[in-house]
């Protein structure tokens, strides 16, 4: 059977009080129009960003083919001026592919452009995480992925195609860490992913001046269809005690979680004394264990 296909809601004029009583509890990706992100969705041409943003240096993903995969790899990190990246990134025919991804916060690694983008202000500052360029090739298409904190994906200029997938669905995308296996999501190979299928698939599109909430913990795959400049903005959801100090990029899985994967690895090791039989018995009892435990009662 295949997996079903919905779209993400979307929602215009929508205001911080609205956000933060009765869409954020909810937890789902949602499309927020209208919102006033400053000038920056007409300002921020290729030229307008090169000649600002000059010649700091950002660190990036370089490919040779549309569709990166980190699990085998097939990119590699660069620096390169930041002029440079958003005019090779904004050519038309190209041999290479690049996204940018510095972490920081630009506002303050690019002080010039601050005063043209306006963060939607749905959560606290204290919460804030990181700001991200998302400076794209036509065609580039980022594998399926988590992040652990909550973040607002803003499509400044340009156009992406957005596919994300629940947590729940966490066990039909054939994970490597936080990244998925299945690398082309819209023609997968269901000989080597049989289970893919069973996935749900929420999907939207995102043009100028809109604004995509990606709840922790959701799956997401980013198509740019087409040269485009976004900022994905970052913030913690849980108290910040719950997540590890020495984590730059905000990948890092909780605490708590890291802790608990850690616990079952030594499990494991430890079943692993049992002849086959019984190993595969008692496994199968402490997943069901788990599912009694720790599994959420409450239906998506």
């Amino acid at each position: 059977m295949a997996g079903q296909h919905l779209p993400v809601p979307r929602l215009e004029g929508v205001s911080r009080e609205q956000f933060m009583q009765h869409l954020y509890p909810q937890r789902k990706p949602l499309v927020l129009e209208g919102i006033d992100l400053g000038p920056c969705t007409s300002k921020w041409t290729a030229d307008y960003l090169s000649q600002v943003g000059g010649k700091k240096e950002v660190k990036i993903h370089v490919a040779a083919v549309a569709q990166m995969d980190f699990i085998s790899k097939n990119f590699v990190y660069r620096t390169l001026p930041f002029d440079q990246l958003v005019q090779r990134a904004a050519e038309e025919k190209h041999k290479e592919f690049f996204i940018s991804e510095d972490v920081a916060d630009i506002r303050k690694q690019f002080p010039l452009l601050e005063g043209d983008i306006k963060f939607p202000e749905f959560f606290k500052e204290e919460q804030f995480f990181s700001s991200v360029f998302r400076i794209s090739s036509p065609g580039l298409q980022l594998w399926t992925h988590y992040d652990v904190m909550d973040n607002f994906l803003i499509q400044v200029t340009g156009k992406k195609r957005v596919v994300l997938f629940s947590p729940r669905d966490a066990q039909y995308l054939y994970l490597k860490g936080t990244k998925s296996e299945v690398l082309n999501i819209d023609n997968p190979d269901l000989a080597k992913y049989p289970l893919f299928s069973k996935a749900r698939r929420y999907e939207c599109s995102l043009e100028a001046g809109d604004v995509l909430f990606i709840p922790a913990l959701w799956f997401h795959n980013v198509i740019s269809e087409e040269f485009g400049v976004g900022v994905n903005i970052f913030w913690k959801h849980l108290p910040s005690e719950c997540y590890d100090k020495t984590d730059t990029y905000g990948n890092k899985d909780p605490k708590a979680a890291s802790r608990a994967a850690q616990i079952l690895d030594r499990a494991l090791k430890t079943l692993a004394e049992l002849p086959e039989e019984y190993r595969d018995f008692y496994a199968r009892r402490m997943v069901i264990h788990i599912q009694d435990k720790a599994y959420s009662k409450n239906s998506e």
